[in-house]
């Protein structure tokens, strides 16, 4: 399986108090669970730079990567940017 780093940053219109995070979060989780089962998440990380949120996911099918990154956004209201992610031993065995 590929591994995908989903980059997410909320929309000022995403929810109004912070506490409402939690029952969006859960909406978009499930419906990408149900929709992208392909798609295992593996870990995903609050931040406090660009980014509201990383998310860690590996897929065979890089276009159920892409079904999830787009619920994000449309769900959730947020901008997403994905990258492939190659483990650091077989970048460096690549070489």
């Amino acid at each position: 399986m590929a591994s995908y780093v989903i980059l997410s940053r909320f929309s000022p219109r995403a929810f109004a108090e912070p506490g409402e995070f939690k029952q969006l979060a859960a909406a978009v989780a499930e419906r990408i669970k149900r929709e992208c089962p392909g798609v295992a998440w593996k870990h995903s990380f609050a931040t406090l730079g660009r980014f509201d949120v990383v998310d860690i996911v590996e897929a065979d099918d890089p276009k159920a990567v892409e079904k999830a990154a787009m619920i994000i956004r449309a769900s959730g209201h947020s901008t997403t940017e994905t990258l492939v992610a190659t483990p650091w031993e077989e970048f460096l065995a690549m070489l």
